[in-house]
């Protein structure tokens, strides 16, 4: 494991804290780094769909791209999606 692996959690984590610390809102304050994680992966999948099976062009892309396994790795999917959410819910669980 690298430190780059840990650096979407820890991002998500930080986000939580400040909003949870300034306003008490623990679970609004995770809620918008997953969703921010969530936008920003499902782009990044987009992306490697457009370039591996679309030629290039976003018009090629069906709406069902992003949800093709083949542009999804460990890292992408786990490291990047899945872990931040995970950290946020569980922070949001044990403070709530």
């Amino acid at each position: 494991m690298k430190f780059h692996d840990l650096e979407h959690p820890l991002y998500a984590l930080v986000a939580q804290a400040i909003v949870g610390f300034l306003t008490g809102e623990w679970f609004w304050g995770g809620v918008v780094p997953a969703a921010f994680f969530i936008g920003r992966e499902h782009a990044q999948a987009e992306y490697r769909w457009i370039e591996h099976f679309a030629n290039g062009k976003r018009a090629n892309m069906p709406w069902w791209a992003v949800f093709d396994k083949r542009v999804w790795d460990v890292h992408s999917l786990w490291w990047n999606l899945l872990c931040p959410i995970v950290c946020v819910a569980a922070v949001s669980l044990g403070v709530g």
